[in-house]
């Protein structure tokens, strides 16, 4: 099933739309570290490595440009998290700087190994709902996956 509405002619190359790339779906289905197309096939063969190809629908993934974003989300979420949970820990109990390092290096390391993979997995699904960094039409097959 393809959609067809403003499709140009193949051979002009130009963009032409084959369906809906629900944004939200695309990212949740990266974020749990799934394929953003069929949500089935895995999206990483190591840690933050991600497959050539979905073993469900073999949606090439090996294009992506997740680059520095995922690592900057990272650090943005985990920072606050930590900031905040630091000055609320200080203005309710008395710690020493040894117990404050006892408690918020371990927190902010786990956290950040915790948010690693899914949010790159997130930035993987918005590049291809949004036909970013070689996930345009062009490059896959006419098919509908929901």
């Amino acid at each position: 099933m393809s959609d067809t509405r403003n499709a140009a002619p193949a051979e002009t190359g130009e963009w032409r739309p084959s369906g809906d790339r629900p944004l939200g779906t695309s990212l949740w289905r990266g974020f749990k570290c799934r394929c953003p197309r069929c949500g089935e096939g895995r999206l990483f063969k190591g840690f933050v490595k991600s497959v050539h190809e979905c073993d469900a629908c073999g949606l090439e993934i090996h294009h992506h440009r997740a680059d520095d974003l995922p690592p900057y989300l990272t650090i943005f979420i985990v920072g606050h998290i930590v900031v905040a949970g630091f000055m609320a820990v200080e203005e309710t109990v008395q710690l020493t700087m040894w117990q404050h390092l006892a408690v918020w290096v371990p927190v902010t390391i786990l956290l950040s190994l915790a948010l690693m993979q899914p949010l790159k997995g997130a930035t993987i699904g918005l590049q291809w709902a949004l036909r970013m960094g070689g996930f345009s039409d062009t490059a896959e097959p006419e098919e509908e996956f929901g």
